[in-house]
């Protein structure tokens, strides 16, 4: 979403800007959260990089106000929001899918910002690298690519995302979303990565 009234600087303008939470995105992006979780006072740090003064105290704002960019993290998180993150204060946030998607559309809207990127680390890539090969070899990619998605189990389903009865509640969630985020847009997995999110079953 876009709105008017205020520029990353916190002028007056007629200009296209972000909103507070596509700002809380495209920083924990940058942060590399699209791979790992984030510190809150890095993501705050980030925040007034990009938006001087937008997450400051009013009487002090040459100061970040930490309880308001808390506040839209939690924000992000929610459902109503989009579902942006994961995590929590203590744990630090990463980006879900749909975070990952809007933090790369909102990023365009910035304009004289420096937007250095932390790129993925050499455990990251082999990761991805590993994995893709590891899913294009299970039974679940194997009978949606020949077409016979009603074949498909429930186990089958697990096993691709490496889930098991004892992975639970956000810790599956988790997984599943590090999978959309690496491979949803693979020109051969992604269809695959998909559709099977949507089959997993939650505990």
């Amino acid at each position: 979403m876009k709105k008017r009234g205020t520029n990353l600087n916190g002028d007056r303008t007629s200009k296209v800007t972000l909103t507070n939470v596509e700002i809380i995105a495209v920083a924990v992006y940058l942060l590399g959260g699209e791979a790992s979780y984030i510190d809150t006072e890095d993501i705050a740090f980030k925040t007034n990089e990009l938006a001087p003064g937008r997450f400051a105290w009013t009487k002090y704002p040459e100061q970040i106000n930490i309880h308001t960019v808390k506040t839209h993290l939690w924000d992000a998180k929610s459902p109503r929001k989009g579902a942006l993150l994961l995590g929590s204060e203590k744990q630090g946030w990463i980006l879900t899918k749909n975070g990952l998607d809007l933090a790369q559309r909102s990023i365009k809207q910035l304009e004289g910002v420096e937007l250095g990127r932390k790129q993925l680390t050499l455990g990251e890539k082999r990761w991805i690298k590993n994995e893709r090969v590891r899913m294009l070899a299970t039974k679940a990619f194997q009978k949606l690519d020949a077409g016979h998605e009603d074949q498909v189990t429930s186990e089958d389903t697990e096993a691709f995302f490496r889930l098991n009865e004892y992975i639970l509640g956000t810790a599956r969630d988790e997984k599943i979303q590090r999978a959309l985020r690496a491979f949803a847009e693979d020109p051969q997995l992604g269809h695959a990565v998909r559709i099977l999110a949507s089959k997993v079953p939650m505990r």
